[in-house]
């Protein structure tokens, strides 16, 4: 019979086969590999047959017919551009150390002949590496040569000119190297770095020359110049990306080096005489800069653009302020940016025109950043009055803004403000001749005439207020103007409101940018809206130096918004206008209280006067969308009143119960009622307490009993007419009259009686709300009960607590968590059962 070994022991004998087999099939591959590469033909440098690899290069796991991968070799260049730059850095440091520590062990004749030789050959190296095609080696050793013509020349000068001025030599032997190296580098146009270090070594020789002879300041930005536009050429016409780059980064430095010389010296002229010469040097870097952008591609072009406009700004502005005085320096510049506006239409490239464009752009931005200050400052000053209410109307409009800004240096701002806001209008009247004048070089869409005319409006606004301001008009003309502005930003937010359209309105040649009927709110219309509510916030601020002004301003402001409120159409617009008028009329009725020389707590009721108007306007509103905030804005009032009497309880619980009867009235609505309900409810219960506690009552039950009985009773009826009725709004009034009071008492009774008979109160109510599934009974009775149980038991909890050891409590309080995680799930479902029951409870 035939052998058959266990499963076990075939299945080893099979695998240990089958990877010998694996081992001999990647032994064979590997020998046809290397035959076939042997067979191949040889290159030049390749190495002959040798022998052929060791071992079969499988692993466990591999498939079949997989060759084995051999390890990414490093990447031969990377490797070579690394030993050769080690190489070169190397011998950099050996020169250096040569020459200059072993130097003087050497004669004259010796060390130049040395430097010399090692010199030549690094620069004659690179000839014959590149005929032989070793390109980065020649580059390395380029690099040496350079390091050593660098030595070259510290030598020249330290043993043939030692008595030579250092910046001339400087400037001689960097003019000397760029024309070595610019030569060098065409010869040899295959290597990479002489032309760069050319153009490197350019840009000292007029800078160090001009510093050297001693120059006015005027030449060497001259100098800097020329040499800026020399880097500028080599940057259009240069050849190789390292060649331009270099280029560029010298022009850009000295090109910002030239102009900041110029525009340094424009500034500090004293005399237009004086301002010519950094005048011309300005208008000749604009030429070059304009000239450079006709050529250049379209991001630089458009950069040449803007340092042309800028430089013709700084140019004739500084020429022309000469002639005026200092505190108009900012409108000459200014004009003279607006000015660049007609050479837009010139036939520039079209990157070019945007960048002139942009540059007049930033002349107007910055003239505005220089006159938004002192606006600021005329806004934000009267905060200063709030300290001092009806101190007095100062003296003059200066007298209510403080001290804080100096008015002799603004006379020109206003000016400002009224040729940007000027410009900006007319932009906006005449948009769609704009669009087609602009449209070669721009395409601005309806956002952008939505701007501009916001902006016109917004300056529009301040550019009056600031002149006042700076002419030092009477305080009663500045409170009157300011209220005329106001006005009149509320009749553009109430006409934009109306028309309801976009930006664009309905002008030819926008497109149909036009928003339909109820639209989009328009920027203009956002714009005065915002200025509406700040200009009130600021002459509102400004009255109060004045107790007239107040009641003139504030009475003024009421009529206006409220009649804003009236007229708008749409609902934002309406709703802050309405709330802004109930503001304005609470305000009116403190300060009534004021001139009644009224205490804060007696001045408390009178306040709630413009919370009952906004709970009548609410009724009459109805479902309108308005009425939500009128009313809050109003509910905010009566906050404040409360915060008033909070010092005198008497007050307080008069102004609770007021407040509660102004939520009772809101409360009649039936889409108030849910919560205007119960906030009387409450407060009502809190005036209680509060008038109980300020007569020292010691027995609230007697107060609170008569009215816990008709209003349970009253509970009774309503559950009667209605069973879906909550027992919260059936008897939860009438049982929190006397529980929550009881057990406050109670908590504070050193005698057993009172939390005796609450503890039974609360049983039966418990029981009862059990007995008949009442939500309001049987939480109510429950907490109060559980709390008067508590207070019972807390002085023998105490006692005990105090014989236990301590270590006891830890260890309870971890057994506890212990058998709630444990029991986690369980006692979730628990919870959700409860939840459950108590929603189905009326």
């Amino acid at each position: 019979m035939e052998h058959v070994p266990p499963p076990a022991e075939e299945l080893a004998l099979l695998d240990r086969e089958l990877s010998q087999l694996d081992a001999r099939r990647a032994h064979l591959l590997t020998r046809r590999a290397w035959l076939v590469g042997a067979l191949e033909p040889q290159a030049p440098n390749a190495a002959r047959w040798s022998t052929p690899p060791v071992g079969h290069g499988w692993a466990p796991g591999q498939p079949w017919g997989s060759t084995p991968r051999a390890a990414k070799p490093s990447t031969p260049h990377s490797a070579q551009n690394v030993l050769l730059a080690l190489g070169g850095l190397l011998l950099t440091v050996a020169a250096v150390a040569f020459t200059l520590v072993s130097w003087g062990s050497m004669g004259i004749g010796g060390r130049s002949a040395v430097l010399a030789l090692v010199t030549l050959a690094a620069l004659a190296a690179p000839v014959v590496l590149l005929r032989r095609k070793l390109a980065a080696t020649a580059e390395a050793l380029a690099a040496l040569a350079l390091a050593l013509t660098l030595l070259d020349v510290y030598a020249v000068h330290a043993v043939a000119a030692p008595d030579a001025d250092g910046l001339t030599f400087t400037a001689v032997a960097s003019a000397v190297l760029a024309a070595l190296w610019a030569a060098y580098g065409l010869a040899l146009d295959k290597l990479r770095l002489p032309l760069p270090a050319a153009v490197f070594f350019v840009q000292w020789p007029l800078l160090l020359g001009a510093w050297a002879a001693g120059a006015p300041a005027i030449v060497v930005g001259w100098a800097v110049l020329v040499t800026a536009v020399v880097d500028g050429a080599i940057a259009l016409w240069g050849k190789g990306l390292g060649v331009r780059v270099t280029a560029g980064i010298g022009m850009a430095v000295m090109g910002s080096a030239s102009l900041l010389t110029g525009l340094g010296e424009s500034l500090t002229a004293d005399g237009p005489l004086g301002a010519v010469l950094p005048g011309t040097l300005l208008l000749t870097a604009a030429v070059a800069a304009l000239a450079g952008a006709w050529r250049a591609p379209n991001g630089y072009a458009q950069a040449g653009g803007v340092v042309a406009g800028l430089a013709a700004v700084a140019a004739v502005g500084g020429v022309l302020r000469t002639a005026v005085p200092g505190t108009w320096n900012v409108p000459v510049y200014l004009l003279c940016g607006l000015a660049l506006l007609p050479v837009v239409r010139a036939r520039l490239p079209r990157s070019a025109g945007r960048g002139v464009l942009a540059a007049a752009g930033a002349v107007v931005a910055g003239a505005l950043l220089w006159a938004l200050p002192p606006v600021a400052a005329v806004l934000l000053g009267p905060v200063e009055l709030v300290a001092e209410v009806w101190a007095g109307a100062p003296d003059g409009f200066r007298g209510a803004l403080g001290e804080s800004m100096r008015w002799s240096g603004t006379a020109a701002a206003p000016v400002v403000l009224a040729v940007v806001a000027g410009l900006l209008g007319a932009a906006y009247r005449w948009w769609p001749s704009l669009v087609r004048v602009a449209a070669p070089l721009v395409t601005p869409g309806a956002k952008a005439r939505g701007a501009a005319g916001a902006g016109a409006l917004a300056l529009g606004w301040g550019t009056p207020l600031l002149a006042l301001a700076t002419l030092g008009a009477p305080y009663q003309v500045a409170v009157a103007v300011e209220t005329v502005l106001v006005a009149g930003l509320l009749l553009v937010a109430v006409r934009g409101a109306e028309r309801g359209t976009g930006d664009a309105g309905t002008a030819e040649g926008d497109g149909a940018e036009a928003g339909a009927a109820g639209g989009g709110r328009s920027a203009v219309t956002v714009t005065a809206l915002v200025g509406a509510v700040g200009g009130a916030v600021s002459v509102g601020l400004l009255s109060l130096a004045s107790e007239a002004a107040t009641y003139a301003v504030f009475g003024a402001l009421t009529v206006l918004f409220a009649g804003a409120a009236l007229r708008a159409r749409a609902v934002v617009e309406q709703a802050v206008f309405a709330v802004a008028a109930v503001v304005w009329g609470t305000v009116l009725t403190g300060c009534a209280a004021r001139s009644l020389e009224l205490a804060p707590h007696q001045a408390a009721p009178l306040l709630l006067v413009v919370p009952a108007v906004t709970v009548l306007l609410g009724a009459r509103l109805r479902l309108h969308p308005v009425a939500s905030p009128v009313e809050l804005t109003g509910a905010l009032g009566a906050l404040v009143a409360v915060g008033l009497a909070v010092p005198q309880a008497p007050f307080l619980a008069l102004v609770l119960a007021l407040c509660g009867v102004l939520a009772a009235g809101a409360a009649v609505r039936p889409e108030r009622r849910p919560a205007a309900g119960y906030v009387a409810a409450v407060l009502f219960v809190a005036a209680t307490w509060v008038r109980l506690a300020a007569s020292e009552v010691s027995a609230p039950e007697a107060y609170t009993l008569p009215v816990t009985v008709p209003a349970l009773v009253v509970g009774v009826l309503r559950r009667r007419k209605d069973p879906e009725a909550s027992s919260w709004t059936a008897y939860g009034p009438g049982l929190a009259a006397t529980l929550l009071p009881s057990l406050a008492v109670a908590w504070t009774d050193p005698d057993w009686l009172r939390p005796l008979l609450l503890g039974v109160a609360a049983l039966v109510i418990t029981l009862l709300g059990a007995r008949y599934r009442l939500q309001a009974l049987l939480l109510l009775g429950g907490a109060v009960l559980a709390l008067d149980t508590l207070h019972e038991l807390a002085p023998y909890v105490v006692q005990v607590a105090g014989a236990l050891p301590r270590w006891l409590p830890p260890a309870l309080a971890g057994l506890l968590l212990l058998a709630v995680g444990a029991t986690y799930e369980q006692r979730l479902r628990d919870a959700r059962r409860l939840k459950d029951l108590l929603g189905r409870m009326r």
